[in-house]
């Protein structure tokens, strides 16, 4: 029997939604989109409910087929049972632009709204960019109240029932709030033993926001990451003393946090793994040792977009 995922209730204007605390992340997909796609219906078998998606990722339309296909088979009966969230690319944040980037991932995921929509990057592009890294001239600052105009529209509109962000700094998320009407229920940050962002997660606490955690095992088995959390030493000593695997260890202590978490796997038994961290906790003794984990964050936007002094400020904050 598939393992029920808590879920954590985030209110955002009028709506109130139970989000489950894991989500499966589609990044990087397989050449194959069918085998995408299975691993999606294996997930939803597994039991997950939420899976995050993004324009840029290219993933949507797989993941809309999925859950299609998750109705017909009788895996779900609707997509109400379902938790989406989607984001929208650093291309597309001007205030006239929002809505109609989400209409388009609305048509690639085939759905009438999604659950949560947010700013993918904490900058935008002067126009359209197909490949990385970009030229100086083409990174900008974000206007904010430009852009988080167009995403309280989609919620007004009812094309997302939640708004938030992703990679937003202290500084950022206190300009923000000073100036919107409708505030951000989450933001989504990289967090995991290796890069434990404490400061930040503390701030998104004490201003209401929710934080969900990418990257939650360091990045392992990604094309930016690598294995300094699953091949730890600390982890590995625990895991080994739990009868756990070190990726449970690692998930568990972010939900510690009291943070939610995408992860991602193709393999059966590994979804399975990921979720089963729930009937177990760290001892006091266990999170002091992982307080002392050597931090290095794995994903830059320098190494992304390109050492830009904008850039290289925002990764210093994060």
């Amino acid at each position: 029997m598939a393992k029920a995922i808590p879920e954590v209730i985030l209110s955002c204007g009028n709506d109130i939604l139970a989000m489950p605390v894991i989500g499966m992340g589609t990044a990087y997909p397989a050449a194959d989109p069918e085998t995408d796609k299975a691993a999606v219906l294996e997930a939803i078998k597994a039991g997950y409910r939420h899976f995050d998606t993004a324009f840029v990722y290219g993933s949507e339309k797989y993941l809309g087929q999925a859950i299609s296909d998750a109705v017909r088979l009788g895996l779900i009966k609707s997509r109400s049972e379902m938790f989406i969230t989607t984001k929208l690319f650093a291309s597309f944040a001007e205030k006239d632009l929002v809505v109609p980037a989400l209409n388009m991932s609305l048509r690639n995921l085939q759905l009438e709204y999604v659950d949560m929509y947010i700013i993918h990057w904490p900058f935008k592009f002067g126009g359209e960019v197909k490949s990385t890294p970009v030229a100086k001239e083409m990174v900008l600052p974000l206007d904010l109240k430009s852009v988080w105009g167009g995403m309280e529209e989609c919620k007004r509109l009812g094309l997302a029932r939640g708004i938030g962000v992703s990679n937003f700094t202290c500084n950022m998320l206190q300009d923000l709030l000073s100036i919107a009407k409708i505030p951000p229920v989450l933001n989504q940050l990289e967090m995991s033993p290796a890069w434990q962002t404490k400061k930040l997660n503390d701030f998104c606490k004490a201003k209401g926001i929710h934080v969900t955690a990418y990257s939650p095992l360091g990045g392992a088995n990604s094309r930016v990451g690598d294995d300094r959390v699953l091949c730890s030493n600390i982890l590995e000593d625990i895991a080994k003393a739990k009868g756990k695997t070190t990726a449970q260890v690692s998930l568990r202590w972010v939900y510690e946090q009291g943070v939610s978490m995408v992860t991602k796997s193709n393999n059966k038994e590994r979804m399975k793994q990921n979720v089963d961290i729930f009937d177990w906790s760290l001892t006091d003794e266990e999170l002091e040792k992982i307080s002392h984990f050597p931090q290095r964050k794995a994903v830059t936007f320098a190494s992304i977009v390109g050492p830009h002094d904008l850039i290289v400020d925002i990764d210093a904050q994060l």
